[in-house]
């Protein structure tokens, strides 16, 4: 029995903290133009040469196995970088989606929920992603892709902006021509 009751603690205590892993620490966000400020730039193109395995091929190909090693290193390093600023803006994201869901707008409070759910789920991949690119790091012949990482965060920052026209066509009754 006692040994049931620790499992089932040790369970809720492993799901609240993987859900406040997930949901992030990052500042309050209350509208779009917060962003600029409180996210970090991704150069998305630069992240997936970054983890093209045909790079790392031909890499392979045209430099010494010591050189080869050092720079695959530091290219794995690179990429964990850019999944730490992908992790981190996803967090903003979650504390943007979360403001917008109480709007009296269903489409807004729909698209802001779709946008917390979004965000959570990238957390997660981007944790998991981490992981394979450190056992990379570990294990030099290792080829574990991070998965579809890239693709993820440009339908979360799709998701953004399908919010912020619906929340602008709110307040003012247009569709802005640019964001």
């Amino acid at each position: 029995m006692t040994l049931a009751l620790f499992l089932v603690v040790l369970a809720v205590f492993a799901l609240a903290s993987l859900f406040f892993f997930a949901r992030g620490r990052s500042a309050s966000v209350k509208a779009l133009s917060d962003l600029k400020e409180k996210t970090r730039p991704v150069d998305v193109a630069a992240f997936r040469n970054l983890i093209d395995p045909s790079e790392e091929d031909y890499l392979r190909a045209n430099l010494s196995r010591g050189d080869f090693r050092s720079i695959r290193r530091e290219r794995l390093l690179a990429a964990i970088e850019y999944l730490r600023c992908v992790s981190a803006n996803a967090a903003v994201l979650v504390r943007l989606g979360e403001a917008a869901r109480h709007s009296e707008n269903p489409e807004i409070a729909k698209a802001a929920q779709d946008l917390v759910n979004s965000a959570l789920i990238l957390r997660l991949n981007v944790l998991a992603a981490e992981a394979k690119l450190y056992a990379n790091i570990l294990i030099p012949g290792l080829r574990l892709s991070p998965g579809t990482i890239a693709s993820s965060y440009e339908k979360l920052t799709g998701t953004v902006t399908r919010l912020g026209l619906l929340q602008n066509y709110a307040h003012t009754g247009k569709i802005p021509a640019t964001l």
